[in-house]
């Protein structure tokens, strides 16, 4: 029936939904921390999007070399196939080949031109 302390520890709010100072500055420290970190994350995914966007222009001007068309659903099913067992998570099957699908479509249409 009594209530424990930790409901009104400096890591979460107090009733009402105030906080204290100290925990608001801890929250906002945590909060740029984390937020340099995706920061610095989207960097990274940026360069390797460009890289794979290098990779997939070379590929779709061998294509067009040999006569193959540059849609492959059996190649585009392999990948995501294979990202889906690669996959620990907590990205859920649906976001996964939502992203990667949006991925080589946008790769795709690069290599169109």
């Amino acid at each position: 029936m009594g209530e424990s302390n930790q409901l009104n520890s400096p890591a979460e709010p107090k009733r009402g939904g105030r906080m204290r100072k100290e925990a608001r500055s801890d929250f906002c420290k945590k909060l740029k921390k984390n937020r340099e970190a995706l920061d610095s994350l989207d960097r990274k995914l940026l360069t390797l999007l460009n890289q794979r966007l290098r990779i997939t222009l070379k590929i779709g001007k061998i294509k067009k070399g040999i006569g193959k068309r540059i849609y492959d659903p059996e190649r585009e099913k392999e990948i995501l196939e294979r990202l889906q067992r690669k996959n620990k998570g907590p990205l859920n099957e649906e976001d996964l080949k939502e992203i990667f699908g949006t991925i080589m479509k946008v790769c795709r249409r690069s290599q169109s031109y």
